[in-house]
């Protein structure tokens, strides 16, 4: 059985507990069915699910610490992995930035599971395949989809009196078209908690009229540009921001939030004041379980308002060091947006450039947050109000921070690679050479 129930969990953890003989201990449990399905060449290429559950363990002398993991659950099993961990504990060499593990914790029941997705079965699965291929058959195009669900658990619990229990279910499907002369080329994708929200046939739809919009596209300069970021595109760069919001960072002078000479950012304006960022495990399009990888309880949090930064990520040994609250890295962020949709943003745009998405997207410098990458998958030229005709992909060389300082427009955020993002209108993006790849 790979989802156990709280108190089936709760009864493991405790009999684990009771064998142990270090100072501390802390065991989590988990466990879920993953299925898939996957296609290429317009044909399903595989297809599969797995039930998986592990137990982990880490035992603690003072500093020192071991863990050790394993997928059976009888007692005597049980029994030799608390061993093993102990046994490795006493030989580790100390810690120094170890923090005692936490006592009781009041956790919030969260929003993450969805019947729908726990109801997924092959047959679904195969549905989706075929309500994707089908209209790129249909239209002699060919399609490479992937769908990946899961439902699953996860338990945690130590001798200080913590636990706590969560289910949670996701859906993720993603699918690429390509013309029939393999010039044209379209992505889209969705991920959702609950599969009912998914419609795999609209989500193929698009990238299909991308493929075919994007046939044989033209060369033009590379340069400064207005572009409008679809709200996958927008995430790419994004998320690279938010995940950068370490404290730790900032203070030792390895960030975009450290200041020369010393000290950080925090509370400074840093962008355009429209910018507003903040995580909320309860958010209904994101929801996310209700502690955070050290165990504090998660809760709504402001990370930039209007365009200051409010907070940053604060570990337990970064906290106490820096003799301030612990601030949780969450799980999942909400930028807010605007309420100009994204045919409004074509419209008002003299010259630009329509981005579907970004990929291999590598750091330049980690304290201006300078990345460079290439568009893919749909890429197009805007004159007077109207997308004109598709255009080869370019390589870029911008940082978030100043695209958040060049904000033009910004529409309804929408769930995209677990955040809530808006589609944007950027001024003077840099487009720095051509790539020939489609």
């Amino acid at each position: 059985m790979a989802i156990l129930t709280q108190e089936q969990a709760k009864a493991i953890i405790n009999k684990v507990l009771s064998y142990a003989k270090a100072d501390e201990t802390e065991v989590t449990i988990s466990g879920g069915r993953t299925g898939n399905i996957r296609y290429a060449r317009n044909t399903v290429n595989t297809s599969g699910e797995t039930n998986e559950l592990s137990l982990s363990i880490t035992s603690v002398y003072g500093k020192k610490s071991g863990s050790t993991s394993i997928n059976e659950l009888d007692d005597e099993s049980l029994k030799r992995a608390v061993a093993r961990a102990e046994e490795i504990a006493a030989l580790a060499p100390e810690n120094p930035e170890y923090m005692p593990m936490l006592g009781p914790q009041n956790y919030a029941a969260s929003k993450t599971f969805a019947k729908a997705t726990d109801s997924i079965n092959p047959e679904y699965r195969a549905q989706v395949a075929l309500d994707s291929i089908k209209p790129c058959v249909d239209n002699n195009l060919t399609a490479a989809g992937y769908l990946e669900d899961f439902t699953g658990f996860v338990a945690t619990g130590n001798n200080k009196g913590l636990f706590g229990y969560n289910q949670s279910t996701s859906v993720d499907f993603t699918i690429t078209v390509r013309s029939a002369d393999g010039t044209g080329s379209g992505y889209a994708g969705k991920d959702f908690n609950d599969a009912s929200l998914l419609n795999a046939g609209q989500v193929t739809n698009i990238a299909a009229q991308k493929a075919m919009a994007s046939v044989n596209a033209q060369a033009i300069e590379p340069g400064k540009y207005t572009v409008i970021l679809e709200p996958m595109a927008a995430n790419d760069l994004l998320r690279l921001l938010a995940s950068g919001m370490d404290a730790r960072s900032a203070d030792e002078g390895r960030s975009f939030l450290s200041k020369k000479g010393g000290g950080t950012k925090l509370g400074e304006k840093l962008f355009d004041e429209r910018v507003n960022i903040y995580s909320d495990p309860n958010h209904p399009d994101i929801p996310s379980a209700p502690w955070s990888g050290e165990g504090f309880p998660l809760e709504k949090t402001t990370w930039v308002e209007n365009g200051v930064v409010k907070n940053m990520f604060y570990s337990r040994y970064w906290a106490q060091k820096q003799g301030v609250n612990v601030v949780p890295r969450p799980q999942g962020f909400i930028f807010a947006g605007g309420d100009q949709s994204l045919a409004d943003m074509i419209r008002n745009t003299e010259r630009g450039i329509l981005v579907t998405r970004f990929w291999y997207i590598r750091a330049v410098d980690p304290q201006t947050l300078l990345y460079t990458g290439l568009t893919r998958d749909g890429t197009f030229y805007i004159e007077n109000g109207q997308i004109k005709f598709p255009v080869k992909n370019f390589r870029f060389n911008e940082s978030p921070i100043i695209m958040l300082n060049n904000i033009e427009a910004m529409g309804k955020p929408e769930r995209t690679g677990g955040n809530m993002v808006p589609p944007m209108k950027i001024r003077d993006f840099t487009f720095t050479s051509l790539s020939d790849a489609v």
